[in-house]
Parts: C-alpha cells; structure tokens; sequence
C-alpha cells in the first residue's frame, strides 16, 4: 500500500496515507524525503524547504503560507501554517467548463410521483409546524406503526424547536423548509401537525405552501381537537391508503437528485470519499441527474474554482452573491471569516480553511454549476447546484433534502451517526474508520489508496446508490438515526 502521496506535481507537501516514523524515508515525485519527526496519518509533511512567508501548495492550490522555515521532512500543519485568506474578495468570472459527455442513463427502482417526479421511499411523514407539539408528534409515531405494511417504507416524525417567536427570514426559512418537506416525494403522505396559536398556524403556512393533493397532504390543528391523537391515527389510516397505492417501477437516473456534504472530515477525506463523491456527481450529471453541493462557509478558498465552472455570467454572479452573502453574515455577527477548520478536522490533518476548502468542493467533481439555489428554494435545473446552508452537518443536510434531494451522501473522516429526513450515506475517508464504526458507515473510500482503482471503486459506489434509490436501507436507516435541523439566523422572542 502507498505510505505518502503528493497530490500534484506542484505541490510542496504530500500527505502521509499511514504514520510515517521519525527517521523513515520515502519516495516523493521521484525524490526522496527522510521525516524529521513523526507524521501522523492524514498529516502534512514538507517535500523540500519552504521559506518563511512562502505559499504551502497542496491539491496544485495555495492552502496558506509559512509562518517560519520548514526543512524538508518537517511536519506542515497549524503551529507553522497560517491561512492566507482575509476580508472579503473581488471576483472575476474566468470560464474553465469540462461538459460532460452524456451517458446513457441507469436505472433503479422508485415511485413515480404525480407531477413525474420520483420519490425513492415510500413513507408516511409527521410535519409539526410549531416546536410545541413535537412530544404529540412522537407520540401519534410510536402509535401508528401498525400502518407501515406492503409498500409504505415507515412513519417518522420531525420535530423541531421552531414555528413561533420568529421573526422575519428565521420565520420565513422555517415555512420554506417544512414547505419543502411536504412536497417531496420520498413522502408518499404528510400529515401537518399544529397547535393553533402558533405564528406558523396552518393559515399562515398554507400560504407558502401552496396548493396541495388532499389525498396525500392531511392537516390537523390540536387545540380544535378533542382528542388529537384519535384524529391524528384516523387521518394517517387515509393517508396510509393513498401511499399504500404506489409501488416501485422502474425510473431512469436522470430523475435522481442527490445531495453532497462532508463532515468530521481528515487529511484523507480530500484524497479519498471526496473525490470518490465527485466522480459519482459527474457520472449522474452526464445521465441528466443532479447533484447539489451546499455549506457555504467551506467553499471559502476555493469558490473561485466553482466560480469559473458557472455555465454563464448569471450563474457567476450568482455564485458571487451566495459566497458574499455568507460573509456578510458572518460579519454582521462580529464573528471571524475564516475560523475554521474544526478541532476533529485539524487533528485529523487539515490546518487551514483553504486545505479543507480544496478537499470540500472536490464533492462537485469537475461539473458546470447549473444553478444557485437560495436557503429552502426547490432544485429546478438538472446538473450541479448551489445551495445556500451553512457547513453545520445536520443543518445543511436537512436543507438537501428540502431543496429535493433524495438521498445524501455524506463524507467523513472522523465518523458520525446522525442521518438527516431522507437516506444518508456515510463514506469512510479511510478503512480503519470503516472497521471501527461497522454501525454507521455505509461505504469505505479508503479502498482507493489500497490497491482499487478509482474508476472501479466509482463503478462499485455508483450501483450501491442506486440499490439505496431501489429501497436497501443505509445503516443509519436500519437504526432509525433521523432527525430535522432548520435554519436560524435572528432574534428568538
């Protein structure tokens, strides 16, 4: 198994694929480099000197500069790197697109939708619109488990802290976000749980809603109920009845939209899942799929690259907007632009945001950005999208499956167990990672610095996705890990 890799030729550092001892000498674009002291796995070492004040290449890109000399064999990381990013920047679109050669599409097996969309699970969703009903909301879940039978998959519940004491954008982001949960189609029936005194009463968000199929889409306001679990229960047996009615048929891949997030992620994550996740986002796009690329905050240092991959000035400056958006937003907080990475991320090897960044974007694979999608806006063109979220896992995730994504892959270094309202697949940066943790990772990418071959290992990855889309259930699905974060930027009441 290869011990160090250099990314790219330009690189003045490469990164170590297991722990290289203090003394051990390895090979590095044809030269080799002795390590003056440990270099942990994941970890930065110097393949020649670099000065004081010089540029640290990594992935071909500048990932900061030195904050003193580093010998050759030096370890490279935060005590002697520093960030080069600063403020917010002036951005030029420099077009640089690889279209895609289109594919034939695969296929896999779902449920076709009224309006020809394609839901990849056929469930039974409990929508509170206020945080004060979530305990009801759990409680009508646990009692209505009889109904899951034939081809309805489940019945879950979403409880959330918000709905009322918001105010303007929070207000209106927690009406998008559950307005998108209505309407997608991994829901084959939505109950919509209120309270009655809410701000997000069932009149108020009925208004962003819109309309609605009254086969699929029940509504219910506890406070008018005598007894709000009896009528909760007779109103999921309809809605059961109208879901049970569909069954999986086969669907072409270009109906697909699959979100890509990342974290806990490590040295390995930008050598390994990462990329594993961007072959897989071309292979989709080249069928007439689409992906969705999101957290904002970890495009910093690299958003120039997606920038330039915009189809067209419009989606350029749309891309300008989303990454000066985020940094208003951080500066209106008096908060640091660049405080990032996270302390699992440094200790898993990654020092600057831009060393983060790089290994991030490399989710999208090599495809024009199609769109730029505002927080809770639904997914609208096929190919790669833009969405706006922060890198917050959960929080990010659960703004993939609003804006439609029916599954998300999600990348990981470090290791996780949370999955978010729709399928969530997690890729083990590395092998050991996938052993430790059999009972949250779904797929292993290390096995790209072991032997396997990336486009085989892409091959293997893009099959085990469609059998998710077909109905195998990822391993946080079997342990019931769902949850719902929404939004919040504001004043609570």
């Amino acid at each position: 198994m290869l011990k160090f890799l250099v990314i790219n030729p330009a690189d003045n550092v490469g990164v170590a694929l297991r722990t290289i001892e203090k003394g051990e000498t390895v090979e590095a674009n044809g030269k080799f480099v002795t390590a003056c002291e440990e270099i942990a796995t994941g970890h930065k070492m110097a393949i020649c000197p670099i000065s004081a004040g010089e540029c640290v290449t990594k992935y071909g890109y500048t990932i900061g500069s030195a904050k003193s000399d580093i010998s050759a064999g030096s370890w490279v990381h935060t005590h002697n790197l520093k960030t080069n990013l600063n403020d917010k920047l002036a951005y030029r679109y420099e077009p640089a697109l690889t279209p895609p050669t289109p594919l034939p599409p695969a296929t896999f097996e779902g449920f076709l939708r009224e309006g020809g969309r394609v839901g990849v699970r056929n469930e039974l969703w409990i929508l509170p619109t206020v945080g004060c009903v979530n305990s009801i909301a759990r409680l009508i879940e646990r009692k209505a488990q009889a109904l899951v039978s034939g081809s309805i998959d489940g019945i879950y519940a979403f409880p959330h802290p918000y709905g009322c004491s918001q105010l303007g954008g929070d207000h209106l982001n927690t009406q998008k976000a559950l307005a998108g949960l209505v309407r997608h189609p991994n829901a084959g029936g939505v109950l919509v749980l209120g309270l009655g005194c809410e701000n997000n009463n069932l009149d108020a968000f009925k208004k962003v809603l819109g309309e609605t199929n009254p086969n699929r889409v029940k509504f219910l306001v506890c406070q008018e109920s005598d007894d709000e679990i009896a009528d909760a229960l007779s109103l999921l047996e309809q809605l059961a009845s109208y879901a049970g009615s569909f069954k999986r048929q086969t669907c072409s891949a270009q109906e697909l939209v699959i979100g890509l997030k990342c974290g806990g992620s490590d040295g390995l994550s930008g050598i390994t899942a990462n990329p594993l996740v961007g072959v897989f986002s071309d292979m989709l796009t080249a069928q007439g799929g689409s992906s969705i690329l999101t957290e904002v905050p970890e495009m910093f240092g690299a958003e120039t690259i997606l920038m330039n991959r915009c189809r067209d000035e419009k989606t350029f400056q749309k891309t300008v907007a989303l990454i000066d958006g985020f940094k208003d937003y951080f500066i209106r907080y008096h908060q640091t632009i660049y405080e990032n990475p996270s302390p699992g991320n440094k200790a898993g090897g990654i020092s600057t945001l831009e060393d983060k960044s790089l290994g991030c974007t490399q989710k999208g694979g090599s495809g024009t950005v199609v769109d730029v999608l505002s927080y809770g806006d639904p997914i609208c063109e096929h190919g790669l999208n833009l969405l706006e979220a922060p890198g917050n896992d959960l929080v990010a995730s659960t703004a993939l499956a609003v804006s439609g994504a029916q599954i998300v892959l999600f990348t990981t270094g470090r290791g996780t167990p949370f999955g978010c309202p729709v399928p969530t697949v997690k890729i083990a940066s590395n092998s050991a990672l996938s052993r430790k943790k059999a009972g949250w990772i779904d797929f292993n990418a290390g096995q790209s610095i072991e032997g396997v071959p990336m486009d085989q290992l892409s091959k293997t990855f893009f099959d085990y996705v469609l059998r998710v889309a077909s109905g195998e259930r990822t391993v946080g699905e079997q342990h019931g890990m769902r949850d719902l974060a929404i939004f919040k930027d504001g004043v609570t009441l």
